[in-house]
C-alpha cells in the first residue's frame, strides 16, 4: 500500500513539473508583445524597451521559467500588468467566489448522478432505466452555454426567482454571490451529472452480473445487502474517475458558464487577462488549474485503493 501511494504522489509531481513547463511556454507563445500592449501601440521603441528590461522579458526563457516557478513554490505569482496589485492575492478573491460554484455543482452532479446511475442499473431494460437513459443522453449532448441560456429563460425570464446576470465584483461577500450561484451551478451540474451517470449505471450492471453478486444471492442475503455491500463499493471503483476527471473539467466549464451570467469568479478573470494579455495572471490560474486537475486524480487513486482491497494489500497497480 505504501509504495502504491509513493508511487502515485512522485507521478503526481512530476506531472505538476510537466505541467509547469507546459503552462509556461504556451503563454510565453500567446501572440503580441506585452510590453506594447501595455504602452499602446504609440509608444516609442525606447519606452518599449525599457518596459520590456524592467519586466525581464529581455532574459532567457529558462531563466524566466526559474524564477517564476521559485516564486509559484512561495505563492507569489508577480504582479498583474493591468492593476499593478499581487497576482496571488487577486486570483484568490476570485477563486473563492468559483469556489462556491463548483461546490455547489459537485454536491449537486455527484449524489445526483450516482442515485440516478445506480437506479438505472438496478432496473436494466425497465422504464426507470430508460427515462434516466434518455435525459443523460440529452445532458451529454447540449454544451454548457445551451444549458446555461434556457435555465436563463426558465428562471429568469418565465418565472424571474433568480438573478440572470450578476451584478456585483469580486469582492462582494458570499450572502449576496449566494442567490447567483444557483443557475451557473446547475448547468454545470446537469452536464457533468450525465456523464457520471452512464458510467454508474455500466458499472451496477457489470457487477451485479457478476459471480460473487450471484454467490451473494445464493446465500440467502436481501437484495439491499447485496447492493450496498456487494454491488456499490465495486461499481464506484471505475465511477471514481470519471467523477475526478468531471471535476478536474468543471476548470473549463466554469470558464464559459461564468462569462455567460458575468459571474466575478476565475473563468471569467480568465478571459480578461487573456484580452488584456496579463501573463502573470493567465500563467497563475494555468498553473492552479493543473494543481487541482492532479489533485482530484490523485485522490481518485487513493479512493480506489480504499475500496479495492487488492490495492491495499498488494499495492497493486490501477488499470
Amino acid at each position: 500500500m505504501l509504495t502504491f501511494i509513493v508511487r502515485r504522489v512522485v507521478a503526481a509531481f512530476g506531472t505538476l513539473l510537466l505541467s509547469s513547463v507546459m503552462v509556461f511556454l504556451a503563454v510565453q507563445a500567446l501572440p503580441g508583445d506585452v510590453a506594447t500592449q501595455v504602452l499602446g501601440k504609440d509608444a516609442t521603441p525606447d519606452a518599449v524597451a525599457a518596459l520590456r528590461k524592467q519586466m525581464g522579458l529581455d532574459q532567457p526563457a529558462w531563466e524566466r521559467y526559474v524564477d517564476w516557478i521559485k516564486g509559484a513554490l512561495h505563492g507569489d505569482f508577480g504582479t498583474s500588468l493591468v492593476t499593478t496589485k499581487p497576482v496571488g492575492s487577486e486570483v484568490a478573491q476570485y477563486l473563492g467566489n468559483s469556489a462556491m460554484i463548483a461546490v455547489v455543482t459537485v454536491l449537486f452532479a455527484v449524489t445526483g448522478s450516482l442515485v440516478l446511475g445506480i437506479l438505472a442499473g438496478l432496473y436494466r431494460d425497465r422504464w426507470p432505466d430508460h427515462v434516466i437513459s434518455t435525459v443523460s443522453l440529452v445532458g451529454m449532448s447540449i454544451p454548457e452555454f445551451v444549458v446555461a441560456t434556457l435555465l436563463v429563460l426558465a428562471f429568469s425570464v418565465t418565472v424571474p426567482v433568480l438573478p440572470a446576470v450578476v451584478l456585483y465584483g469580486p469582492g462582494a461577500g458570499a450572502g449576496q454571490l449566494l442567490p447567483a450561484v444557483w443557475l451557473p451551478a446547475a448547468s454545470l451540474a446537469i452536464v457533468m451529472a450525465a456523464y457520471i451517470v452512464r458510467m454508474a449505471r455500466t458499472s451496477v450492471i457489470d457487477v451485479m452480473a457478476s459471480e460473487y453478486v450471484t454467490t451473494a444471492r445464493l446465500k440467502g442475503l436481501s437484495t439491499w445487502r447485496v447492493v450496498t455491500r456487494h454491488a456499490l463499493p465495486g461499481a464506484l471503483l471505475p465511477t471514481l474517475h470519471v467523477i475526478a476527471l468531471n471535476v478536474a473539467w468543471l476548470i473549463g466549464g466554469v470558464a464559459v458558464v461564468e462569462n455567460v451570467f458575468n459571474y466575478p469568479g476565475i473563468g471569467k478573470l480568465l478571459l480578461t487577462s487573456v484580452q488584456n494579455r496579463d501573463l502573470p495572471v493567465i500563467q497563475a490560474i494555468a498553473l492552479i488549474s493543473a494543481v487541482v486537475y492532479v489533485i482530484c486524480n490523485l485522490a481518485a487513486d487513493l479512493g480506489s485503493m480504499a475500496l479495492n482491497p487488492k490495492l491495499r494489500t498488494r499495492g497493486g497497480r490501477i488499470r
